[in-house]
């Protein structure tokens, strides 16, 4: 009975561990927050760490100035 508590609570509790940093990370570099769901998928997570390790940040795009 308690071994079943324990993997319920990993259960519950890992996928936050996992998704709520990446939900911080996702949002500074001015993506959408929710692109941390899916790392949470095995192959998806490697693929979505190449993106943000290569894609261009829209948090760092300087504004374009309209002309007069």
């Amino acid at each position: 009975m308690s071994s079943a508590v324990i993997q319920l609570f990993v259960l519950l509790v890992l996928p936050i561990v996992v998704i709520v940093p990446f939900f911080q990370i996702w949002k500074r570099t001015g993506h959408s927050g929710w692109a941390s769901i899916l790392m949470i998928v095995p192959v998806l997570n490697l693929i979505m760490l190449y993106v943000l390790a290569f894609k261009e940040w829209p948090a760092l795009r300087k504004p374009e100035v309209s002309p007069r």
